[in-house]
């Protein structure tokens, strides 16, 4: 599981009700949400809460980085909880279900000197499609 409220508590991130049930709805593990879906499971949670609330509390996650926004062949953006954690995705091109892989060595190795065209690289993401069992 995620330890994005743990994360949120030791900032010291103001934890109101609305607050708390969208960090609730994304922590854990292989949580890639939608803006929508968090919406929905929240408001199981909490009925009160509004669309708007949720998007704010999204933005502010993403601006303090405690929550990453993925976004895979132009769909909706989705919301990652592990941003503290270093990993790749699985995507499958069927359905869209995105899994967090954690892969092991260094993925700019990979990366040839000729290759790199002079660029000091400072980070890299890698995306591996397929299809899920349920699509394949």
């Amino acid at each position: 599981m995620s330890d994005l409220l743990e994360r949120l508590r030791g900032r010291g991130w103001r934890m109101t009700s609305q607050r708390r049930v969208v960090a609730e709805v994304l922590d854990g593990d292989h949580v890639h949400l939608t803006a929508d879906e968090v919406h929905a499971l929240a408001v199981q949670r909490l009925p009160e809460i509004s669309r708007a609330t949720v998007y704010n509390a999204l933005g502010e996650l993403v601006s303090l980085g405690e929550v990453a926004e993925v976004s895979t062949d132009g769909r909706a953006k989705r919301y990652d909880p592990n941003a503290h954690h270093p990993h790749e995705h699985l995507v499958c091109s069927g359905c869209g279900l995105i899994r967090d892989v954690h892969v092991t060595g260094d993925p700019l190795a990979h990366l040839p000197e000729r290759e790199r065209f002079g660029f000091t690289v400072s980070g890299v993401e890698v995306t591996y499609r397929g299809l899920c069992p349920d699509c394949a």
